[in-house]
């Protein structure tokens, strides 16, 4: 009796084991119910296109969240993030990156760069035009990013862009992400700084919004190279180590700052 229970033994657990494996793979999975690589591309190309619509609607999102900046109204601020069309700019600009399509590349970046200049500048004027000069809690709250932030922005990236690459796509990931990571109230609390020639709050504002744009990007960015989106060239072994070189010190040199706030942040306390 004890050599049967001794000659089962080995037998069963290796199926306990992979039966486990299975189970963990099949719950994480991101293969399983993604959409088609044709309808990745048509939602995030399409979404990011910047238009004059959209920019239409990027300035209606800048002086309303310029308004709630400025009189400290939350529910104002959260209202003009989930208008804002800001963040697709940058998914599809991870999209075309990850595909070597350089030429739409530059064309996101280009709108992407566009709607940060208008957004700052409609902001400015909308502060210079203001009565109400002070600063607000809303405002300061935008001037000193930490590793925290770096933290929101990646996994707020990973949620939006897992979201926009299932079979049927999740709609109430987007906003949520937008709320989160808080794109457009740094980009407001430029156009105050510059209004009031604030440059250190300039400084802290344009950094929290760099590492929150980055951030959504690189996590966009390893997703979809995961999901192994077809690529419009072939790149050489060694274009893409020089493309992942250059990626990792990018990464490095923005993220050490926030690293030197928190640190001191923590020391002070």
């Amino acid at each position: 009796m004890d050599d049967k229970k001794t000659n089962e033994t080995p037998h069963e657990i290796p199926k306990g084991n992979d039966s486990l494996k299975k189970l963990i793979k099949k719950t994480f999975s991101l293969t399983k119910d993604v959409a088609s690589h044709e309808e990745i591309q048509y939602r995030l190309l399409s979404n990011g296109t910047v238009t004059g619509t959209n920019m239409l609607v990027m300035i209606c999102a800048i002086v309303i969240a310029s308004v709630g900046l400025n009189t400290g109204s939350t529910a104002v601020i959260i209202g003009a993030m989930l208008i804002s069309p800001i963040m697709s700019t940058i998914l599809a600009s991870a999209f075309c990156t990850i595909t070597a399509d350089y030429l739409r590349v530059r064309r996101y970046l280009l709108g992407l760069a566009m709607q940060i200049v208008i957004s700052v500048g409609a902001s400015t004027i909308f502060f210079l035009i203001s009565p109400v000069k002070e600063p607000t809690a809303e405002l300061i709250a935008r001037t000193s990013p930490s590793f925290f932030d770096v933290l929101i922005a990646t996994f707020g990236g990973l949620a939006g862009i897992i979201g926009q690459t299932r079979a049927e796509k999740a709609n109430n990931i987007i906003p949520g992400v937008a709320i989160a990571t808080a794109l457009m109230p740094p980009l407001c609390t430029c156009g105050y700084s510059i209004a009031n020639a604030n440059w250190r709050m300039l400084a802290g504002a344009s950094y929290l919004f760099l590492i929150n744009a980055y951030f959504i990007f690189l996590s966009a960015a390893i997703i979809l190279a995961v999901l192994r989106i077809p690529k419009v060239r072939d790149l050489t072994e060694a274009q893409w180590r020089r493309m992942r070189h250059i990626i990792i010190i990018t990464t490095g040199i923005i993220i050490i700052p926030s690293i030197i706030f928190i640190t001191q942040l923590a020391t002070a306390g």
